[in-house]
């Protein structure tokens, strides 16, 4: 097994055995981005002097003191909305050029003092607004969308890369590109992680979070950039939790909204994974999702009207930079009323109200992530059983826009794969600050399951 093979967890235990010297973690990714980048376009940059000098200092620095923490040594890229001193924040689009960062984002500078090795800035679909990060191609087939937004983050991951990866979720870009393309994403509770110095879509459901290969991989990401609250992170775990099984743990099984409109292979896959979640313990409830009618309305009321007014200045000034998918939303938020938005307001606040109810019933709740695997390159729309038409972007934010407009902690894994060989992700949901819920049950079902941590089958 060559080092870009290990996940973060195997790396962090070898570095720290002194097996393994983050100097030769760090050639062994670069190279491996070297072989696979130009089939994949995960990097907008990879800064491999800079990460070398990095990784260098880290052998150093665990030599004289020892490691200051599971990160240290460990080469990761970042989304290009996060800012690091001194390096471009493009925000994969034209209107950035020329971009440099005055000082770095509070992630990255939790992640420098953790001792992380960055590599370079990853592809996101313009501003992160969009689900398919067109700029990338899918680890499992390079003829297949990566998702999005944080598509480069996802493909880096999944190809061995990068050993972690920091994306943003406004309305599912972390665990959208996680699901098809076989990884671990979390978007951890709303103000859990800072987004200072991050390029915002939409401040009321931006989120910052982890990609990795595995859930316990995540979970000590979490545990560096946690800045509100890092006790519900990495604070004791419930007894009834505390053992191999699922004992006790109540497991919410959406009857409405959650498997309306999914591909056969997905519904089968999620449910398989439920029912191991039962036989690990766990009581399955029935649930009904509430408000689950109003959800687009809300997500779109949001986002777009906040978006325009972060895009406010450049959008007057320099229309022409932008994509001609991302100028045409912008410019339709300029048409939303104050009354809209507000209302869209509101009715978040009744949704947050509405799940908080549903969670005093249920410790988690499990769900397809995405509804259908990730579509062929330019594919615009997907057809559904039951005749009605739905765009591939709607398709793949339906799923995800609860858990950004609730605020809840949402972490996707892999569960399967499909005929053609895809990836299939479920997301796991509990409610606000209880992270480390669904990070436990996420890592019982990933043991219990073996082959965690895949990489996708890219030969170099």
């Amino acid at each position: 097994m060559q080092p870009f093979e290990l996940s973060l967890t195997e790396a962090s235990r070898a570095v720290r055995a002194r097996e393994l010297s983050p100097v030769e973690l760090t050639e062994s990714v670069l190279a491996r981005i070297d072989a696979v980048e130009g089939r994949l376009g995960a990097y907008v940059t990879v800064a491999a002097d800079a990460a070398l000098a990095a990784a260098v200092r880290a052998e150093r620095e665990i030599s004289e003191s020892g490691p200051r923490g599971p990160l240290h040594g460990i080469p990761m890229a970042l989304k290009d909305l996060i800012d690091v001193a001194g390096m471009p924040t493009t925000a994969s689009s034209h209107v950035r050029a020329g971009h440099v960062a005055e000082r770095d984002s509070r992630v990255a500078e939790r992640l420098g003092a953790a001792g992380a090795v960055l590599l370079g800035k990853t592809h996101t679909h313009e501003f992160a607004y969009g689900l398919t990060t067109p700029q990338t191609n899918n680890a499992w087939d390079q003829s297949r969308v990566a998702g999005g937004s944080s598509g480069g983050s996802a493909v880096a991951v999944a190809t061995g890369g990068a050993v972690f990866a920091m994306g943003t979720d406004t309305g599912g870009s972390i665990r959208v590109p996680a699901a098809l393309n076989g990884v671990v994403g979390l978007k951890p509770t709303y103000g859990l992680v800072p987004r200072t110095g991050v390029t915002s879509l939409s401040w009321s459901l931006d989120h910052v979070g982890p990609l990795a290969r595995t859930v316990q991989d995540v979970a000590l990401v979490l545990s560096a950039i946690a800045d509100r609250d890092p006790a519900s992170v990495s604070g004791p775990v419930p007894d009834r939790f505390a053992g191999g099984d699922l004992r006790g743990l109540k497991v919410g099984v959406p009857r409405n909204h959650y498997f309306d409109r999914v591909a056969p292979e997905v519904e089968e896959s999620v449910r398989g994974a439920i029912e191991r979640l039962a036989e690990l313990g766990a009581e399955p409830v029935d649930v009904e999702i509430p408000m689950a009618r109003y959800i687009q309305a809300v997500q779109w009321g949001l986002m777009v009207p906040e978006a325009t007014a972060y895009h406010e200045r450049s959008l007057r000034a320099v229309p022409d930079l932008y994509a001609a998918d991302v100028r045409v939303l912008l410019e339709a938020g300029e048409l939303t009323s104050a009354g809209d938005y507000l209302r869209a307001q509101r009715a978040r606040t009744m949704m947050r109200d509405a799940w908080a109810r549903m969670f005093d019933d249920i410790d988690v709740l499990a769900a397809p992530t995405v509804p259908m695997t990730a579509v062929e390159k330019g594919q615009e729309a997907v057809e559904w059983a039951d005749g009605t038409t739905e765009t591939v972007s709607d398709g793949y934010v339906r799923l995800c826009a609860p858990a950004n407009i609730t605020g809840v902690p949402a972490l996707t894994l892999p569960v399967g794969r499909d005929r053609a060989g895809l990836p299939i992700g479920m997301q796991l949901m509990a409610r606000p600050f209880h992270d480390a819920t669904v990070l436990r049950v996420g890592r019982i079902y990933e043991e219990s399951v073996g082959g965690a941590g895949r990489l996708a089958p890219l030969a170099a």
